[in-house]
């Protein structure tokens, strides 16, 4: 048996959110003497807290109220007057004035070793005003198996944002410690450089407090897809982390590839890519021109890849050609392309084939063609 706590610790009433507390059935042990303890096992986590909520009645005033750790279940524990080492400022009354006879502590800093059976004792002004109910609290402590919540808002690249990340819990004990790490691509460790971290702690109620840790920074192109892991460390050496992936929305400059120069009766390919996130939108359009029009016979464009081909060119093909990315249903890059069609008609001769003799014979051959 060890004792936990002896006379009353301030601390004001805590939200049920931070452990189990369900109140049970009022236990009558003798006559004026009854306790209501919560009903079956009190599961909470290690590192968190839990509330083990209580009430008594006594014919005596209550002047302290005394919990001890049993290791069974059965009968009383024996009788210590020392606080456990183990327990030294990590349990507390929730109510202050002990004639209100409201019994409820909250343990902060959970171990696993926390498990096990809590009896209470009441006692008087008087030597003789004083009651031990055999009725326990049964607690089991398990591995902390809660995440932080991570909060990425939407991310654009060259737009400081601020990422957030939540401790799990709402426990007034010890405050953990948060880490932000990062993973590019390829699972190498990466660095965000001009990045700032704050750890704030907000009071929720008079007796929780929400641990919260910030990080901003200016995103890039070069952040998408990375992992980015907050780290929670509680008292104990007892941590636990969540991993989510950044998007961020950017977009890059225009590449237009393929053979700008063709000849008459081939084929025409030419592609237009853009690096985004989200994929943009690519069209093709011929300067000076109304929007090309598709033909599936002539000419098709695929707006995904951003793959244009026109078939069997004619020199009337040749001209600039403009290539339009559009990003997030805004038009962000345009890039031009000149599109030189090689060709060579059939020669023509002309001039007089009939001359007399002794006159000059003058005729010309031509042909169409470019280059001339």
């Amino acid at each position: 048996m060890f004792l936990l706590l002896w006379t009353t610790v301030l601390l004001c009433e805590i939200s049920a959110d931070t452990g189990a507390s369900v109140w049970g059935e009022q236990h009558c042990e003798q006559q004026g003497y009854c306790v209501t303890l919560s009903e079956g096992e009190l599961t909470a986590e290690a590192g968190l807290c839990v509330v083990i909520p209580c009430s008594f009645t006594t014919i005596f005033t209550p002047t302290h109220v005394i919990w001890y750790k049993c290791k069974t279940a059965e009968g009383k524990c024996d009788k210590s007057q020392s606080v456990q080492s183990e327990f030294r400022g990590r349990v507390s009354l929730l109510e202050p004035d002990v004639s209100q006879r409201n019994c409820s502590i909250m343990i902060n800093d959970l171990r696993e070793s926390d498990s096990g059976f809590y009896q209470l004792r009441v006692e008087g002004s008087n030597k003789s005003d004083a009651f031990t109910f055999i009725s326990k609290a049964a607690v089991t402590v398990k591995g902390l198996s809660q995440k932080p919540t991570v909060v990425i808002p939407p991310l654009t690249a060259g737009q400081q944002s601020t990422l957030t990340c939540t401790a799990p819990g709402l426990c007034s004990g010890s405050a953990p410690n948060i880490t932000w790490s990062w993973r590019g691509k390829g699972n190498n460790d990466s660095y965000i450089t001009g990045n700032t971290t704050e750890f704030k702690t907000e009071n929720v109620t008079a007796g929780t407090q929400r641990h919260t840790s910030t990080l901003t920074f200016n995103p890039l192109a070069e952040h998408h897809s990375t992992n980015v892991t907050c780290t929670v460390s509680f008292r104990g050496d007892i941590t636990t982390e969540e991993t989510q992936t950044v998007n961020v929305s950017y977009v890059k400059e225009v590449q237009i590839t393929g053979s700008r120069k063709v000849t008459e009766g081939e084929t025409l390919s030419l592609t237009c890519s853009v690096e985004s996130f989200p994929p943009s939108l690519i069209t093709w359009a011929k300067m000076n021109e109304s929007d090309l029009q598709e033909d599936t016979d002539t000419f098709t464009q695929d707006q995904r890849t951003g793959a244009l081909s026109i078939y069997n060119v004619t020199a009337e093909d040749s001209g600039q050609y403009v290539c339009t990315a559009t990003h997030l249903n805004k038009t962000h890059k345009m890039r031009n392309v000149t599109v030189t069609v090689i060709y060579i008609r059939k020669p023509q001769i002309s001039g007089s084939t009939a001359v007399n003799e002794g006159d000059v014979l003058s005729l010309t051959c031509s042909a169409e063609s470019f280059p001339p």
